[in-house]
């Protein structure tokens, strides 16, 4: 990290005129950024000034300050405004580097394999977590079993998250610890699956009844929960991301962003969104929180989850899943719980994220919307968080009351195989409509959903603008028609992303007065082939005039601690 501050010299001419006042000049660079009006600025220069802010934004004809305190060449390079992640979790992702991954297992074999060499490596930890299967990418038609998890290992609990974190795997022994077995009934929003012909738990639990495991898993200590908050600090950094919109922030998540505010080491903006209203009034009371620590943490609202996901057929349906009839999935809540919880929120003004991944929940949040938007007036900013199956007869009720709809790219090309085997083609006219949704007068932002993907932002403009995934299937692209333009992309991983979260004139589009948030890359996004846009190297990443990230400086660290060695 550099810190940039005056120089003696500067203070003691007393120059405060807007060129002398100026701390850093990067100059010699590519700029890309999006207008007021989504059309492409591009720029050679910034001037931040001494606080972290952008002074001036330079033209090729535009003339340089003369007295700075520090001068960048970026050499050429590519600067875009920093990448901003309007779905993630933030101690999901740091914990996620810390534990069990089998996220990039292909089998279930493989995934075995994977877990007993963990446990043998980990012989002192009482019980083994991680997260990552997917059962559907392993080409099973079924759940994974107790069983097959008492196979790898037998002596401790294990309890593994999916994918998508809707569902748990546990072996005998957590299950065992849990107090569940065949009298135990299935949670209100829950389901546990069950031996063929038998009440007995098979070993997965979906939605709410992860619950009756999860709950007896050790909770992460203080200290655990910093160095997941470091861990994930860093995976951003590295990928361009400054900041995020944090759903499911936990009263001990939201300590842990104050004790990195307090210490100085909170580098990427966080805008929370609070576990459910319970933890909305812990956090913030009377009203969302102040904007904090020069603008790196704010509690913006409330998430809500109202159906579980599709790969876990959890996710509320109109009409009977294809793949499994009779089985519609989970709502979490009934229409008056979820009209109620909003009305809680938005009485305080709270900004309001529901979670809706299927077409019966996305209709039932925008009758929602519809309904209280009388009653709480005003800018409110309703979020729709996924927004994946849609029926295509209510889309144009996405461009009413201004709803957000936060969609990730990733999730369409992982789960295009998974949505074809679950939905028919009817459906799938509104699965993952990106470009229908934001043409309907929606704002259209992306993210990741991180660790459900990799937070990765440049593959998510990838798939954004072609449907493809990173093999290049399909080759046209999948209902290409609602693909959309890099433009449109690039705006919903920045200046739509900060709009989202109340932030607008904040960061988020590299103009004046707003934070000098930015990345250096290494090839220009807007001409870049997909593969070459999946490929591409994030030099440099800067927060508020900090270079909080330099690849150079982490090879040269790499290279360091491998010659001690």
């Amino acid at each position: 990290m550099i810190r940039l501050v005056p120089s003696i010299l500067a203070l003691a001419a007393g120059c405060w005129s807007a060129a002398a006042a100026a701390d850093t000049l990067v100059d010699n660079i590519q700029g890309v950024t999006i207008d007021e009006d989504g059309r492409i600025d591009n720029f050679t220069g910034l001037v931040i000034g001494d606080d972290g802010r952008i002074r001036e934004v330079l033209d090729r004809r535009d003339k340089r300050p003369r007295d700075i305190d520090f001068q960048v060449d970026g050499d050429g390079r590519f600067v875009i405004p920093g990448m901003i992640d309007s779905h993630l979790h933030v101690m999901g992702l740091g914990f996620a580097a810390l534990t069990l991954d089998l996220s990039d297992t292909n089998s279930l074999e493989e995934a075995q394999a994977r877990i007993a060499d963990y446990a043998a490596a980990n012989p002192g930890r009482r019980w083994i977590i991680g997260r990552g299967w997917n059962q559907v990418k392993w080409g099973l038609d079924r759940f994974p079993t107790a069983a097959e998890l008492d196979a790898a290992v037998a002596d401790r609990p294990v309890w593994l998250e999916r994918v998508d974190g809707h569902a748990g795997w546990a072996n005998s022994e957590a299950m065992r610890l849990a107090g569940v077995g065949a009298a135990t009934a299935d949670p209100a929003g829950g389901r546990i699956d069950r031996v063929a012909g038998t009440r007995e738990p098979a070993g997965v639990f979906v939605d709410a009844a992860t619950e009756l495991v999860a709950s007896k898993v050790p909770v992460p200590r203080p200290g655990d929960r910093d160095l997941a908050l470091r861990k994930a600090q860093d995976i951003l950094l590295r990928m361009g991301v400054t900041a995020v919109a944090d759903m499911g922030t936990t009263i001990d998540d939201w300590q842990s962003y104050r004790r990195a505010g307090d210490g100085g080491w909170l580098k990427v903006r966080i805008m929370a969104y609070a576990s459910g209203t319970n933890a909305m009034e812990l956090i913030g009371g009377p009203a969302p929180s102040p904007w904090l620590y020069r603008d790196k943490l704010r509690l913006n609202g409330v998430k809500i989850y109202l159906d579980g996901a599709l790969g876990s057929r959890g996710a509320w349906l109109k009409q009977p899943y294809a793949d499994d009839p009779g089985n519609t999935g989970l709502p979490l809540l009934t229409g008056s719980q979820l009209r109620n919880l909003m009305s809680r929120a938005a009485l305080d003004r709270f900004q309001v994220a529901v979670h809706a991944i299927g077409d019966a929940a996305n209709a039932e949040v925008l009758a929602a919307v519809e309904e209280l938007s009388d009653t709480y007036a005003g800018d409110r900013r309703w979020r729709i968080e996924h927004a994946q199956i849609v029926d295509p007869a209510d889309i144009a009720k996405f461009g009413e009351h201004g709803i957000v709809a936060s969609m990730q790219p990733v999730h369409q090309t992982s789960d295009r195989l998974m949505a074809e085997a679950r939905l028919d083609s009817a459906r799938l006219e509104g699965a993952y409509a990106w470009r229908s949704i934001a043409d309907a007068g929606a704002t259209l932002v992306f993210g990741s959903d991180a660790p459900v993907e990799s937070p990765d932002p440049f593959a998510g403009l990838a798939a954004a603008f072609t449907r493809r995934d990173a093999d290049g299937q399909p080759f046209a692209g999948w209902h290409p028609e609602e693909a959309v333009s890099r433009e449109r992309a690039l705006s919903a991983f920045t200046s739509d992303g900060a709009f989202a979260g109340f932030a607008e004139g904040r960061f988020g589009r590299l103009v004046e007065g707003e934070w000098a948030d930015f990345v250096m890359i290494d090839r220009d996004p807007l001409l870049a082939t997909p593969d070459e846009l999946r490929a591409a190297r994030v030099l440099e990443t800067w927060v508020g005039g900090e270079r909080y990230y330099s690849a150079a400086e982490a090879r040269e660290s790499a290279e360091t601690r491998a010659q001690a060695r």
